[in-house]
Order: structure tokens, then C-alpha cells, then sequence
């Protein structure tokens, strides 16, 4: 493919995470992965993607081996989930209640020793745009992370963080954004194999 020529991140979300009710922003937990029918055809959806990178994370490795069986995997730590600190762990019922907030109030909210989903996207756009320009160079990338590393890919395209976060996200869910010189545009979000 030529420099300059449009491209994709394909941004999946891991498998179904095996979390016991509890949060697992940076908890390393595994995911529920068989080799089901929703497996089987994202794995033949995207039999040309040559390059795929993953968070660290165990249950984007592991679902990044499950839909990429034959292809070499690389790891980046920028693409972790939003670090809830001290909520790490936490059972969904024993969070607090935040109330009534604004989605531009709520990317600023951070937890305890942890970071917000503005910070977050901080962390993570440098990832994106980082393979937003070797997808223009190299074709299509398939990017297996997190819900909020898709929603940050999302705050780059829509160019606000805080809309963002007006998107759900699913477990194996594909979001597909179109790499452009200097910008990213929403092909689609959400789509369930």
C-alpha cells in the first residue's frame, strides 16, 4: 500500500472478561473465550489483517490468539485499560455513586490513586495515532484492547473526549475507524460478529 493511501484501525474489544463481579480496569483477568461461532466469524472476517496489536492485558492476548491463531502479536502498555486505583477489584454494587453528572464532568472524575477517562485518552491517543499512520503506510491494523481504549479512539475521531463516552461498547465488539492524513473517521461502532 502507498504512503498517503487511506486505511483502518480495527479496534476490538477482549472477550467477555472473567471478573467474579468485581472491577478490572487493571486487574489481569482472564477472558471467557471458547471457540464459538461469534469467534469463528470475526476470525474469517479478518483473515487479511496482517498486523495486530494488543494491551498486555491477558484477555486481549487471548483473544487476540484465539482471532489471529497464525499471526505474530505485538504487545502495547499504552493501550491498558483506565486505571480505577483503589476501586481496582471492587464488586460493581460496592462502587460509589457518583449522582447526577454531565459526560464532560464524568471524563474528569478520576478514583482514588487512579486515573480519569480524560487521562486515560492522554495516555492512550499517542498509541493511535501512532498506528493510525503505520495503517496508512501498511494497510489495515486490528488493535484487540479494551471498552475504553475504543472509546478513546472514538474521542480522537469525534475530536471530544466526553462524547465518547456516550458509546457502549461490547465484549468482541468491532469499531472501525478510517485512517486519514492528519484525522480518523467513524466507519462504524459497536458491531457484534
Amino acid at each position: 500500500m502507498t504512503s498517503g493511501a487511506t486505511s483502518e484501525l480495527i479496534l476490538i474489544r477482549h472477550a467477555p472478561a472473567i471478573t467474579d463481579g468485581r472491577l478490572a480496569g487493571r486487574r489481569d483477568v482472564p477472558a471467557e473465550l471458547g471457540d464459538g461461532p461469534a469467534v469463528k466469524r470475526l476470525r474469517a472476517a479478518f483473515d487479511s489483517i496482517d498486523h495486530v496489536v494488543t494491551s498486555p492485558a491477558l484477555r486481549c492476548r487471548q483473544t487476540a490468539a484465539a482471532l489471529f491463531p497464525d499471526r505474530a502479536l505485538s504487545e502495547d502498555t499504552r493501550l491498558w485499560e483506565q486505571d480505577f486505583g483503589r476501586q481496582e477489584g471492587c464488586k460493581f454494587e460496592d462502587l460509589p455513586d457518583l449522582g447526577e453528572l454531565s459526560r464532560t464532568e464524568l471524563a474528569e472524575v478520576a478514583p482514588p490513586d487512579g486515573e480519569s477517562f480524560a487521562m486515560m485518552v492522554a495516555r492512550v491517543a499517542p498509541a493511535l495515532q501512532e498506528l493510525t499512520g503505520r495503517a496508512m503506510d501498511d494497510g489495515p491494523i486490528a488493535v484487540v484492547a479494551h471498552a475504553g481504549t475504543v472509546r478513546a479512539g472514538l474521542a480522537l475521531a469525534l475530536g471530544d473526549v466526553s462524547a465518547a463516552l456516550a458509546f457502549e461498547i461490547e465484549p468482541l465488539s468491532v469499531t472501525r475507524l478510517r485512517s486519514l492524513p492528519g484525522a480518523l473517521s467513524v466507519m462504524s461502532v459497536n458491531v457484534l460478529p
